[in-house]
């Protein structure tokens, strides 16, 4: 799924591919994608974009005049530029197109969502508020407010454990499940700590691990082209998607825990003092 770092990108590259251009053609393939209904899609037609925002994992096109594009790409949705986009409209059918938008210059991008699962989201709207996840997003981690002090409120009285904490859309906006991975390892957390536990050091080295690890991120990611985003996100991640890789700090094998719908890696030597984690569902520290 892409997470803040990669939403921060693709939000780069629209602003530079889109403002200013009119779009002059929204064109839906998979209907499912569509989540509200007036405005129309039809709504953004004829109309200059102003700017391109992103909200935690949210992108938004604003347009000048006229309603907000908001889109969340999900676990398995993705954004393809096209310089010149193909002739003719897209045909509905079983592959993963789901979307796409055509400027006055012929070219526009399509979104697509791969699998069977589709959770691809499109909003058109008058404003991001009318969103029902954007509406409910935590503060933004990177925002220059987002202070130490900021972020030890947040976790004050926390009782979920560490990893659940992070992904908390609620709480802090942006951070996924491949993310709150590589924040815990740098911080040298278990992800099964209690937030509400962390003494005054260990929030403050938690704080540095969260800003410096999205900052990082975004940093490799900048400039980068929304086809490469995948393989660049993938190729900085230290454990999360590498069990049984070596870990970069001390050496020792990155391990996991799976659950029904997803997977956490850690390193037992940087994160559970050389305690391996149960590697099941409701998950604990083996005694």
């Amino acid at each position: 799924m892409p997470e803040l770092p990669e939403v921060e990108a693709l939000k780069d590259f629209l602003t530079e591919h889109l403002v200013g251009h009119e779009i002059v053609r929204v064109l839906p393939v998979a209907i499912s994608v569509l989540k509200t209904y007036d405005p129309p899609l039809s709504a953004l037609e004829g109309h200059e974009v102003a700017a391109v925002r992103r909200y935690g994992k949210f992108f938004d096109v604003a347009t000048a005049d006229g309603p907000h594009f908001v889109t969340h790409l999900a676990r398995a949705g993705w954004l393809h530029w096209k310089d010149r986009l193909p002739d003719g409209p897209p045909r509905p059918g079983k592959g993963p197109l789901a979307l796409r938008v055509a400027l006055e210059t012929g070219s526009g991008f399509d979104l697509t969502e791969a699998g069977t699962q589709k959770r691809l989201a499109v909003y058109v709207v008058g404003d991001p508020q009318e969103v029902p996840g954007v509406a409910r997003l935590g503060p933004d981690p990177l925002a220059d407010d987002f202070d130490e002090q900021r972020f030890a409120e947040l976790l004050a009285g926390e009782r979920r454990q560490l990893k659940g904490a992070l992904r908390d859309q609620s709480l802090i906006a942006g951070v996924g499940n491949a993310y709150s991975d590589e924040i815990l390892h740098a911080a040298r957390m278990s992800p099964f700590k209690l937030a509400a536990s962390l003494t005054a050091e260990e929030t403050k080295r938690l704080y540095a691990a969260l800003r410096d690890t999205l900052t990082e991120a975004v940093e490799r990611s900048r400039g980068v082209a929304a086809g490469r985003l995948k393989a660049e996100k993938k190729s900085g991640l230290r454990v999360h998607g590498r069990t049984g890789e070596p870990c970069p700090v001390c050496g020792d094998t990155v391990r996991e825990v799976s659950f029904s719908d997803s997977s956490l890696q850690y390193c037992p030597t940087c994160q559970t003092g050389g305690k391996p984690l149960a590697d099941r569902r409701m998950s604990r520290l083996l005694k």
